[in-house]
């Protein structure tokens, strides 16, 4: 196969300036574009054999308009931004990179629980604050600190993140609960949904958005928590109806949330969890993590390798 053009049309998020290309250059003419508007993408991929994607659409309009496109790499797990169907149907291959941030995701949403077990956000401000210095004791607790041992922690989704999240509360004594568990049978913790949410300690989800999923943490299952009862979500925003924890935040229903993803990314102005008390807010980083930037890269390669080899 002679030299293919490969373009790259939005490596903004996973190219911070410190990922190396030179692999991938060696498999054709490489593009590199941080971020394309659907009408530069289609222009800028012209005549490309290969186009890399993350958020960019990859709809039936935009293949049509590339004649020469015969693979599509998804830089990311899920493949929703490609319509597969058209795709088929063209004989374009598609490949994506499942997993690759399952170690850094697992990792910032226990560092969630912590934040909210540990207060050590909080205790630094204090001390900065002025209040220690002033205490008449040599310590110093404006809030209590819990520990985590014999916490129950439910864990909605139980996949490579899920999975890695019940080992590290396992290693911190927690009492481990899984629901939406691919491997029911091979999982003694695997409880009913509504055993999760009425007795978690700390809920923390994992789970794919699904229609089944669209919505899970709302109004309804939100009263069946207890007070203290903190929630975690790393995985799809959707999942949690955002007015519905605001308000549950709001009167006390629930102690506390911490999510790194909301229904719409960046946020409107607008949006309820914003302004919502004792709430976490971190922007879709999770994932991001340099190892997991760098893994996710170099699969990307591989899957782009495999791909040249076989034509």
């Amino acid at each position: 196969m002679a030299k293919i053009k490969i373009v790259a049309l939005d490596t903004a998020t996973m190219d911070q300036g410190d990922m190396d290309w030179e692999p991938m250059r060696a498999l054709g003419d490489l593009e590199l574009y941080p971020r394309s508007e659907p009408a530069e993408a289609v222009a800028r991929a012209q005549g490309a054999q290969a186009v890399l994607v993350n958020k960019t659409i990859a709809n039936a309009e935009f293949m049509s308009a590339l004649p020469s496109l015969k693979y599509i790499g998804v830089t990311a797990t899920g493949t929703n931004v490609v319509d597969h169907g058209e795709a088929q149907k063209r004989g374009i291959t598609v490949t994506n990179v499942p997993g690759y941030a399952a170690n850094s995701v697992a990792q910032h949403a226990v560092a969630m629980i912590l934040h909210f077990a540990s207060k050590v956000a909080f205790y630094d401000d204090q001390v900065r604050q002025g209040k220690w210095v002033s205490s008449p004791d040599f310590c110093f607790f404006p809030k209590p600190l819990i520990e985590l041992e014999g916490k129950k922690l439910g864990i909605i989704g139980y996949g490579a993140i899920g999975s890695r999240v019940a080992k590290i509360g396992r290693a911190l004594g927690m009492e481990i609960m899984i629901n939406f568990s691919p491997r029911k049978s091979q999982c003694p913790e695997h409880v009913p949904l509504a055993q999760v949410l009425s007795q978690a300690d700390y809920l923390t989800i994992h789970c794919p958005l699904t229609e089944q999923t669209e919505g899970l943490i709302n109004r309804k299952s939100l009263a069946t928590m207890k007070p203290t009862a903190i929630i975690i979500n790393t995985a799809r925003g959707p999942i949690v109806n955002e007015a519905d924890l605001a308000e549950a935040l709001g009167k006390g229903i629930i102690a506390g949330a911490a999510v790194d993803v909301l229904s719409s990314e960046p946020p409107s102005a607008d949006n309820p969890l914003l302004t919502a008390v004792n709430m976490v807010i971190t922007p879709h980083v999770s994932w991001g993590s340099y190892e997991s930037r760098s893994r996710l890269l170099k699969v990307v390669t591989e899957n782009l390798r495999a791909w040249v080899a076989s034509q």
